[in-house]
């Protein structure tokens, strides 16, 4: 990922992303499953967790109607990386709370933690935050713990997110990461969960990585994407 350290290779790379998301979201036949859990939280307003795993970031658009759903903005990593999709998505219309609740042995990255997490806070008393709870380096489908951190302390609900297509693209990377081709077949399966009162973190981290899991791998079955 050397290259994506320069500025202007990120811009270029940024806007081109962008450009392809944007043209596949709107080629793709989508097909929508539960969708009254989601239109519940959008008629509701305020904060909302929004969760998906991070393979499936280049999907994320098409499950924020940003006429309809409350502004949201997307927790991404301090990383070079990060920076390059930062402003991929942010070129969509939605901002980045920079940042990583993953990695705590590392001083640098616990900073932006604990920043991220200010931000976040800040982010789901007005709207809605998007957050890959493996990310930004795995392992992946490993839930961290920021995730129901901040639902717990917010109050606000998590929708999880189940985001697929076919036929995509599977890169090389830890997470697997899903690029979506135009004109295919696509999925958006939602569910909703509240961080239950006086509940073990550890419990609800194994609760809501397999209701996660659930969503995704409804969508690969809709969609007859491969795991």
């Amino acid at each position: 990922m050397r290259p994506l350290s320069n500025p202007v290779v990120q811009s270029a790379l940024a806007w081109t992303l962008a450009k392809w998301m944007q043209f596949c979201v709107a080629t793709i036949r989508w097909t929508h499953e539960n969708q009254p859990a989601a239109e519940a939280v959008w008629a509701q307003g305020g904060g909302v967790l929004c969760v998906f795993w991070h393979s499936r970031i280049a999907l994320a658009p098409a499950c924020w109607p940003v006429n309809r759903a409350q502004p949201a903005k997307a927790l991404i990593s301090l990383s070079a990386d990060g920076e390059f999709i930062a402003k991929a998505v942010a070129r969509q219309g939605f901002p980045a709370v920079r940042g990583s609740s993953t990695n705590k042995d590392k001083a640098q990255t616990a900073k932006g933690g604990a920043q991220a997490l200010r931000d976040g806070l800040k982010q789901l008393k007005v709207g809605a935050l998007a957050i890959t709870p493996d990310g930004p380096r795995g392992p992946a489908k490993v839930m961290a713990e920021g995730l129901p951190l901040m639902a717990k302390l917010s109050g606000a609900p998590a929708l999880f997110i189940g985001l697929s297509c076919s036929p995509a693209i599977r890169l090389k990377s830890w997470d697997r990461a899903v690029l979506p081709l135009p004109f295919g077949k696509g999925a958006v399966v939602w569910d909703r969960a509240d961080y239950p009162e006086g509940a073990e973190m550890a419990q609800v981290v194994a609760d809501w990585t397999a209701r996660l899991n659930a969503v995704e791998a409804r969508a690969d079955a809709l969609t007859g994407l491969k795991p």
